[in-house]
Order: structure tokens, then C-alpha cells, then sequence
């Protein structure tokens, strides 16, 4: 097998991986009934894994990312839309960029 992969082939691999996770879990609850604990348990799984991915870079961020991300949990309270909370959020954190 080559050592070099192209980059359509990773692409692809990482596709087909993609699809297999997502039909992997259809197909699996498609067979069993999921309680009303397990339901409930799944319905915050798409909050805690945005908050894995967005902690980190706060922890390490400054002060910029700190507004924006400030910027972006106001506008979510107060105007409920995620395009406007990301706007927003980039725009904190353009301005604080401006500004320091």
C-alpha cells in the first residue's frame, strides 16, 4: 500500500467514517427502545460536547476571546438566534482586537 495518501482519499475515509457512525446509531436504535432516562441523558449531549471543544480555548484565550465570547452568551439571553450570537460574538471580539 503507498505511503501518501491523497487528499481526496482522506477526504473520502473520513466520509465514509462519518456515515458510519451516523448509520451505526440509526441502525441501533432503530432495534432497541431507548428509556425515558436514556432519552432524556442524549437530548444534552449536543450542548456538553460544544462546551468540550469551547472551554479549552477559553481557558488559553486572552482577554479577546473572553469578550466575544461574553458578546455571544448576551445576544443567545437576550435576542435567541444563534447567527446573531455568532455575529456578535466576532464582532466583541474584533472590537476588543481593535481597541487593545
Amino acid at each position: 500500500m503507498s505511503e501518501h495518501v491523497s487528499n481526496l482519499e482522506a477526504i473520502a475515509g473520513m466520509a465514509l467514517a462519518t456515515l458510519a457512525c451516523r448509520f451505526g446509531g440509526y441502525w441501533l436504535f432503530a432495534r432497541i427502545t431507548p428509556t425515558p432516562f436514556i432519552r432524556h441523558m442524549l437530548s444534552y449531549l449536543p450542548g456538553t460536547i460544544f462546551m468540550a471543544f469551547v472551554t479549552p480555548a477559553l481557558v488559553r484565550g486572552g482577554p479577546q476571546d473572553w469578550v466575544g465570547a461574553a458578546c455571544a452568551i448576551a445576544a443567545m439571553m437576550f435576542i435567541r438566534n444563534l447567527g446573531a450570537a455568532i455575529g456578535l460574538g466576532v464582532a466583541g471580539a474584533w472590537a476588543w482586537h481593535l481597541l487593545a
